[in-house]
């Protein structure tokens, strides 16, 4: 099953999109799911402010990998003048060979400033910001790109006009999270907004929310005629989903053979290849970390002990549902050096089956729908153009 996209006339096969998620989708873990299988994969996301700035932090996330052929940065921004001049700085440095604009993040510290999901209800101040994206990067000939949520609540949906005015403005196509930002990610996402926007545009239209399998994966492009999908969640601690994601979008089963009519045949693998994985990534993230030319935290501590506390997150996921006990739990969401780390991965049972309980199960965040926090009178005007005061992020990362 192959759906045909593009971006800047280079195919995206399959088509998958890794999702920025703060905290998550550094240089380490993008390496780590790109050797698993092929797609899109988009760095944490970065403030326009910050980026004009050279905020220090903001320009360790956007450095590539060498092997990272299509280097995607995700922008964030709630005033037109900033983006151009963002979008501007990726393009005479060459920065980025693809930008992503974020007006999809849910969280209050971003929807109180009129950013993110609350952004596409101010319908002409949505329209400039893109129109300056797409206009500034297309003198390098970089295609930009939307991510969005359905609208703020219920009353105040936004999507398909938001869809409409990203198209009108030149984008090489807009990817839907199927929940409000009053939703955050609660629920089930809402995969028929995401085949009524697919309906209303011309441009492809990508899919996003409870993608936890690659079978999600290919449902969701038959019941919405979608053109790909964007992943976030659903690979915390499964860098190899990509694998799966790939072989199913390709017709295959994960091991290279015939994929099973009508379903997918998955990557499954014992807690040993898990542990193995885990340590890869841990030893990736101490890499990156010692790399940078200075080398500075604010508890100033060894560059290892940094990426294993870094590390320490995603633990809870890679070990979801096996068997291992609370002990051995906590004292690996502990871990401080590399050494220390293998020990402990050495006293899992390396036989251990994947859990197949665990398939098709929420990862990551999950929390109850709540009312959006918004600047005040937000929601009378939509053709109000007025940047809110203080709108601008100065750090990024989500």
């Amino acid at each position: 099953m192959t759906k045909q996209l593009s971006l800047a006339g280079k195919p995206v096969d399959p088509p998958v999109v890794l999702a920025p998620m703060a905290g998550i989708t550094n240089l380490p873990f993008r390496k780590l799911c790109r050797e698993q299988g092929a797609g899109i994969y988009v760095c944490e996301m970065i403030t326009a402010a910050a980026l004009v700035e050279r905020n220090p932090k903001t320009m360790r996330l956007i450095e590539f990998d060498a092997e990272e052929e299509t280097r995607s940065l995700q922008l964030y921004g709630v005033d037109p003048d900033g983006m151009r001049r963002a979008v501007a700085m990726v393009a005479e440095e060459d920065l980025a060979d693809h930008i992503d604009l974020n007006f999809g993040c849910p969280v209050p510290k971003v929807t109180r400033r009129g950013g993110g999901s609350a952004l596409p209800w101010k319908r002409e101040l949505f329209r400039q910001i893109v129109t300056a994206a797409v206009d500034t990067a297309a003198q390098a000939g970089i295609p930009v790109t939307v991510k969005m949520r359905k609208g703020i609540d219920d009353e105040h949906l936004t999507y398909v006009d938001a869809g409409r005015i990203a198209e009108d403005a030149g984008v090489a196509w807009v990817a839907l999270h199927g929940r409000t930002a009053a939703e955050r990610y609660s629920g089930t996402a809402d995969w028929e907004a995401v085949a009524s926007l697919k309906a209303a545009l011309e441009i492809p239209v990508l899919g996003n929310g409870d993608i936890w399998e690659a079978d999600d994966a290919l449902r969701l492009v038959e019941e919405s005629g979608c053109d790909g999908v964007v992943v976030g969640r659903g690979c915390l601690g499964r860098p190899w989903l990509f694998g799966d994601l790939e072989a199913a979008f390709r017709g295959r089963s994960a091991a290279g053979g015939q994929g099973r009519e009508g379903g997918f045949e998955r990557r499954l693998p014992t807690l040993g290849e898990v542990a193995q994985v885990m340590s890869r990534h841990a030893a990736l993230l101490v890499d990156w970390i010692a790399s940078a030319e200075t080398y500075e935290t604010r508890r100033n501590i060894p560059a290892e002990e940094h990426g294993c506390k870094e590390f320490r997150k995603h633990v809870a996921w890679y070990l979801k549902g096996f068997p291992v006990g609370g002990e051995l739990r906590r004292s690996l969401a502990m871990v401080s050096s590399l050494a220390e780390l293998d020990d402990l991965l050495g006293k899992l049972d390396a036989d251990a089956p994947f859990p197949e309980s665990a398939l098709g199960k929420p990862r990551g965040r999950t929390n109850s729908p709540g009312k959006v926090t918004l600047p005040e009178g937000w929601l009378d005007d939509r053709d109000d153009c007025t940047v809110p005061e203080g709108a601008e992020l100065d750090t990024s990362g989500g």
